[in-house]
């Protein structure tokens, strides 16, 4: 007896489910790229429990006959390409035939369509793969599917199904990226009976943008538009100083395809090296339109990624772009700034530090957002996250500082003072010792000592905080809203005070006393960044505690540019009293040795 034998067509719809139907969210994609195929101009989406008991997907489209209905439901039949040649030009959304006969093949499902040449639509209703009926119904011209009772015949796969917050937070967002890529297409999306965003026809991106993703995001950004031969570039990119702590609002579209492209992501970081912050990202909505004979847009199950011919090129092409527009934005708005009289305005030097040069007055808030304030004449709130001067003191003896940083010892009472020496820079301290010279990273030095502060504070869940005289606001996509709701909790108990105000709008009353009102909104966004990228773990709440301080910490020291020496023996204190004096909470030293053997070899003694 053979041992190879063919899959019933039943069980080989399954296996394709497993790569094109990862979760409802995948089902509303397919879906809608049909109805876009079809040439729909309206389309409504609902959904209920995060699309896992129901969802439904309704359009305007061109619709199918009786016998077009049923080829679709068959594995690989399609109306998109003819012959292999056909998928070296693909113009349309689909072009596999898998889509409908999988999600088929796990759910309860309910076609009914209708083409503008008959008088009568068809119904077909398939469960898990069976057939149960074919006939005749009422309908406009056009295509209805409702998909209930998702992986029904695959228990096991629905285990794998997040929350339904989660989940619907995906199917949302989904939408709003097909609706961002067709303004022309109005658009309805409603979970569980309730309308999230009901959006007409648009004229511009500007118009989409501003009600899918909200005004505040709009604002911030800057058009473009770009044209070479066989290339064009057309979107919004955020302004210089605009940026976000992951890559999740750098959004790219190649032919009006979503996808994440590796090519089109490096080259927007690429683009704003000399505009944000080393580990900043650009806000971005970049719509890349190429000849479909120069992009593979069959490298994925899922369709998510494609492959360009030549790549450099496109990099090349969409780096020269960005940049060129960048550089005309800051041309315009520098007379501007100087005009206005903003010589105190702040722009970010090549150390990461702030210098006092003219900006333009839109960008200025942006960039203080995001690095650190150094202000010498403001006065310092005496709870902010700047260690006030203490009396000289007797520092640990220079062996301290050879010990491991993973095990520290303890200081030992030194039998002589180190000797301040100066200010290098404005950012290291020189100290005299008898081993030698120690330079100390006054930043690193203020991170460690204020990491251990706030995780004891954390730990004592004695946050002290202060309430703002205006909230601030602040509006999210879907997904942000649905990590923000399901951890809500965890930041009201570290020192905020946040509270929903509305769909995907937020106010923050209070914020901890060691940060400015004007750093609530960049700090939220990028605690929403780090648990979008599983580095702050809900289910171990001392790492993320841990992870929130060092967040806390690279955002709220503020180091006026002169220190006395009093002050800086009173952060040497401080620094040896913590459990890891030699290392910030990055893992940086904050301090380096030169001893007498070091420079006499640097000297050739």
């Amino acid at each position: 007896m053979s041992k190879i034998r063919v899959l019933p067509d039943r069980v080989a719809n399954q296996i394709a489910a497993g790569e094109v139907i990862e979760r409802p969210a995948a089902v509303v994609k397919e879906l809608v790229e049909n109805a876009l195929d079809a040439g729909a101009t309206r389309i409504e989406v609902e959904f209920n429990h995060g699309g896992r008991s129901y969802m439904r997907i309704e359009d305007n489209g061109s619709g199918m006959s009786r016998d077009d209905a049923l080829l679709a439901l068959e594995r690989h039949a399609t109306s998109k390409i003819a012959e292999a040649d056909d998928l070296n030009r693909l113009a349309t959304f689909g072009f596999r035939g898998e889509a409908l006969p999988s999600i088929a093949s796990v759910s309860h499902f309910t076609l009914q369509t209708r083409e503008a040449s008959t008088d009568a639509g068809v119904e077909i209703v398939i469960n898990g793969g069976r057939m149960v009926h074919v006939r005749d119904c009422g309908r406009p011209v056009g295509t209805r599917i409702e998909v209930s009772h998702l992986f029904n015949s695959v228990p096991a796969r629905r285990k794998f199904l997040k929350t339904d917050t989660t989940e619907a937070a995906h199917i949302i967002h989904g939408v709003r990226l097909y609706a961002l890529a067709f303004p022309q297409v109005a658009f309805s999306l409603i979970e569980d009976g309730r309308a999230i965003f009901r959006s007409p026809q648009c004229t511009t991106f500007e118009e989409r943008i501003a009600g899918i993703f909200g005004k505040q995001t709009a604002e911030g950004l800057l058009t473009l538009e770009a044209d070479e031969p066989g290339m064009k570039l057309r979107g919004l990119v955020g302004r210089p100083g605009v940026g976000r702590s992951t890559r999740h609002e750098m959004i790219c579209f190649v032919n009006q395809r979503p996808v994440d492209s590796r090519t089109l992501n490096y080259a927007l970081i690429e683009s704003f090296h000399e505009s944000l912050p080393k580990g900043r990202y650009p806000v971005a909505f970049v719509f890349f339109d190429i000849d479909p004979a120069a992009v593979d847009v069959n490298v994925h199950p899922a369709k998510r990624e494609v492959r360009f011919r030549s790549e450099a090129s496109v990099r090349s092409f969409v780096i020269r772009a960005i940049l060129g527009r960048l550089r005309e934005f800051g041309q315009a708005a520098a007379p501007v700034a100087v005009g206005n009289g903003n010589a105190g305005a702040a722009t970010i030097g090549d150390t990461g530090r702030i210098a006092n040069q003219p900006l333009a007055p839109q960008v200025a808030p942006s960039v203080t957002s995001s690095v650190i304030t150094a202000i010498p004449e403001r006065r310092v709130k005496d709870n902010a996250p700047y260690l006030q001067p203490q009396a000289p003191i007797q520092p640990p003896s220079p062996t301290a500082a050879t010990v491991a940083p993973t095990q520290p010892a303890p200081p030992r009472s030194p039998t002589r003072a180190w000797r301040f020496l100066g200010l290098a820079h404005g950012a290291y301290a020189l100290f005299e010792t008898p081993a030698g010279l120690v330079l100390l990273d006054r930043r690193a030095a203020h991170e460690r000592i204020w990491f251990e502060r706030l995780q004891a504070q954390f730990r004592e869940g004695q946050v002290p905080s202060q309430r703002l005289l205006l909230p601030v606001p602040v509006e999210l996509d879907s997904i942000a809203t649905a990590l923000l709701l399901d951890r809500l909790e965890f930041f009201n108990g570290h020192g905020f005070e946040i509270v929903e105000f509305g769909r995907n709008f937020f106010r923050i009353e209070s914020v901890p006393a060691w940060m400015e009102p004007t750093d609530a909104e960049p700090f939220v966004r990028d605690l929403l960044g780090a648990l979008r990228e599983g580095r702050l773990q809900e289910k171990n709440v001392d790492v993320a505690r841990d992870e929130l301080a060092r967040l806390a910490v690279a955002k709220a020291i503020r180091l006026p540019e002169a220190a006395g020496e009093a002050e800086l023996q009173g952060v040497l204190t401080q620094l040896f009293a913590c459990r890891a004096p030699l290392t910030s909470p990055l893992g940086r030293p904050t301090q380096i040795e030169l001893s007498h053997g070091e420079l006499a070899r640097r000297f050739q003694k």
